[in-house]
């Protein structure tokens, strides 16, 4: 800066330090220190150095005062619209809105501290970004570009949230040619004005080579592909069959019926479940494969589990937490094959009570390898050669019906809330291409696995819990009121009304809701606003409960080999079975739990995020070959700029307001319409129409339809 900033930066802090001084708004110092309106912006660059310095700060009313403010710090997660949030350290703090003009040259994911400039009461927090403590971005993956005989390129970012292209010399490309996919790692990052810069450290691949696309999601992500040597020889060390040592001390449970129910493709079984009755109650067994017999705490296998977190499922393949020797061997409950688990043994009485159970470290045998086609084949198709098949296996498949619509039953009564969004399956040719989409079938099967694990995760929980054990929960935090009340004012408009207590929201409330929308037009956008309501589940050392399905206690215990959270608590639970949790035991867990809660946490945010991503992708590129095509759908969202229209195989796409060229349409916020100016002509959430594919942008991500059979001029023209 120069000299003569410098001085008038002092003759305006003297001021301020004035003991006459009374705080004032900009405009007010302004005149008071009359300020030319040309040489005003010299004015606001002062005073954002000296509150950036922590000399001055701006209070709630927009006064410059003397001193400190409050300072908190956080990540800043990026809109697509220009403004932020910061989601603060403070656990359990609302997030902080960042308007445009105050995020300061902060990246999507960059650690900052922040100064709040408004609290308004009852609505959020509105703050502005003073400094960036630390970036939380240091490579990006994006399309290159390159005009021929120019002695640069530029990075198009992938993540849309990074709204600047990265200029890379010609000297930093690496060889990179337009249209290549490539990792930019970034050494500056738009400072004073200037574009971000980087040198390009990979090359995927070309934009059109198959695999170049998921690839490219991998690398934005940073998930990990391969696994390190070491870990890989660890696995192949441990990966032994099972023998008599191994059996030493456990439950033999060789001689019960037990199958394995998962879907065609699934190669990493890791549940079993058995059903006998005893009299009037059913005796349930769910026998987990014994992950951590082969993973040992703090070994390179370990290691490599927290850091990963979870298993990846994407559209074209599976990225895993643990190498395949393993996930795909001898953790995998292969029918025919002596296996290790943790089994929870309960017995449920008719009403779908747990009354007693018992978790052991057991030695189990599986006899079938089923699929939840097959189950679904024999229970509700009844058909005959999937009978005979398995036709010695189907008394036990009976009851499993029968103890699964009970249990359904005994949590919907407690006010559980069950979501039924159809999940997207997707068909790829060899090269990756989609070839088919169509929504995931949730049928009696897939419900009899759901409904046994959550049974089984609530009674580890709550054992765990009485028992005082150092722990790990999954959970799911009451919504806030706010939001609750915002949706109750929105379904005022279509007839319905929830009940909200006094500082207490109850699930049953937001249950009996879904099901008075159930098979009503409304139905689609009342079920994701209520799902926008709620909180994000998450692994905790305190047992919070789990708000969404009711329940006291709940964790994840039923999938060791895809996620860490479920190998930390068998961990816990062989200790304690074994009599090893003393003191120092109990005091190693409590130090290292909630790291592993908050890395647990953020890799399934993680995971969750890549694999939605790569399912929008494939929807894109699948409807780019049915562009011209007719569709029948159905709207699922309206908004100012358009009506969002769901296709029956889960596809969504846009219809733009300027593609609706009967009328002049407008949006009714308070009832989520759109409506003609002139015909008057109404849409509403849930109608049926007929629409026509008009674009399918792979970069973009989107979707745009246009309505066919209008009912106006234009029709059939594009």
């Amino acid at each position: 800066m120069s000299k003569k900033f410098d001085k008038r930066k002092k003759v305006v802090y003297d001021l301020i330090c004035d003991d006459l001084y009374t705080p004032m708004k900009f405009k007010e110092l302004a005149m008071l220190l009359r300020v030319a309106k040309e040489d005003r912006d010299e004015l606001r660059q002062i005073l954002e150095s000296l509150e950036q310095e922590g000399k001055i700060y701006l209070s709630k009313r927009g006064k410059y005062c003397k001193g400190h403010a409050k300072r908190l710090t956080g990540v800043f997660r990026a809109s697509l619209k220009g403004f932020g949030f910061v989601v603060l350290d403070e656990d359990g703090s609302a997030d902080v809105f960042i308007g445009e003009d105050d995020i300061c040259g902060a990246f999507d994911g960059d650690h900052v501290e922040i100064v709040l400039t408004k609290e308004p009461e009852g609505r959020s927090r509105e703050g502005k970004i003073v400094k960036i403590l630390e970036r939380g971005l240091s490579k990006v993956v994006g399309l290159y570009r390159m005009k021929p005989g120019k002695k640069f390129g530029f990075v198009i970012p992938d993540n849309q949230r990074l709204d600047q292209d990265i200029f890379v010399p010609v000297e930093k490309s690496r060889g990179a040619v337009d249209g290549h996919k490539v990792v930019v790692e970034l050494t500056s990052y738009g400072e004073n004005g200037k574009k971000p810069e980087g040198k390009i450290v990979e090359i995927i691949g070309h934009l059109n080579d198959p695999g170049t696309d998921i690839m490219s999601i991998v690398k934005g992500y940073d998930l990990p592909v391969e696994f390190p040597d070491k870990v890989l020889r660890q696995a192949e060390r441990v990966a032994k069959p099972v023998s008599e040592a191994d059996m030493n001390g456990r439950k033999d449970l060789r001689d019960w019926q037990m199958v394995t129910i998962d879907g065609e493709d699934a190669k990493d079984l890791d549940d079993a479940v058995s059903l006998v009755k005893d009299g009037e109650n059913y005796i349930l067994g769910v026998h987990i494969a014994d992950v951590t017999n082969y993973v040992q705490e703090n070994s390179a296998l370990d290691r490599e589990a927290l850091e990963r977190g979870t298993s990846v499922y994407l559209v074209d393949r599976v990225i895993p937490m643990l190498p395949h020797t393993l996930s795909n061997g001898m953790c995998s409950l292969n029918a025919g094959e002596d296996r290790l688990a943790l089994s929870c043994i309960m017995t449920v009485d008719p009403s779908g009570e747990v009354i007693a159970h018992e978790i052991a470290e057991t030695v189990i045998h599986v006899n079938r390898r089923m699929s939840y086609t097959s189950v679904k084949k024999i229970l509700t198709d009844h058909d005959e050669a999937e009978t005979e098949e398995y036709r010695e296996l189907i008394p036990m498949f009976e009851r499993m019906q029968e103890l699964s619509g009970i249990l359904r039953a005994r949590r919907k009564k407690r006010g559980s809330i069950d979501f039924d969004f159809p999940e997207t399956k997707m068909i790829l040719d060899e090269n990756g291409k989609p070839v088919d989409i169509r929504p995931y079938d949730r049928n009696v099967a897939t419900k009899i696995i759901e409904d046994f694990m959550l049974l089984a995760n609530e009674t580890v929980a709550e054992d765990g819990y009485w028992q005082e054990l150092p722990f790990l929960y999954r959970s799911h935090e009451t919504p806030d009121e706010e939001k609750i009340r915002t949706l109750a004012t929105f379904i005022n408009n279509f007839g319905y009304s929830m009940h909200i207590g006094v500082n207490e929201i109850r699930p049953k409330e937001i249950q009996k809701l879904l099901t008075k929308v159930e098979d009503t037009p409304e139905e689609a956008m009342i079920s994701r606003l209520a799902l926008r309501s709620m909180k994000q589940a998450k692994y905790t050392v305190e047992n919070d409960g789990h708000f969404g399905l009711a329940a006291n206690y709940y964790t994840h215990f039923t999938s060791p080999i895809r996620r860490y959270p479920d190998l930390q608590i068998h961990r816990i639970i062989k200790d304690n079975l074994r009599g090893r949790m003393n003191a120092d035991k109990m005091e190693h867990y409590r130090s290292i739990l909630p790291e592993v809660a908050k890395r647990s946490s953020e890799m399934e945010r993680r995971a969750d995020e890549a694999e939605r991503e790569t399912v929008k992708l494939k929807k894109v590129e699948y409807m780019q070959a049915h562009i011209g095509e007719e569709f029948e759908g159905v709207i699922s969202g309206i908004t100012k700029w358009g009506m969002y229209v769901e296709l029956p195989n889960t596809i969504e796409g846009l219809v733009h307001v300027t593609n609706m060229t009967d009328d002049h349409y407008e949006y009714n916020e308070e009832r989520y319409e759109m409506m003609g100016m002139h015909t008057r002509k109404v849409y509403k959430l849930g109608e049926g129409l007929r629409v026509r594919v008009l674009d399918a942008d792979r970069l973009m991500r989107t979707i745009d339809f246009k309505i066919v059979n209008q009912g106006g001029a234009g029709d059939g023209e594009e």
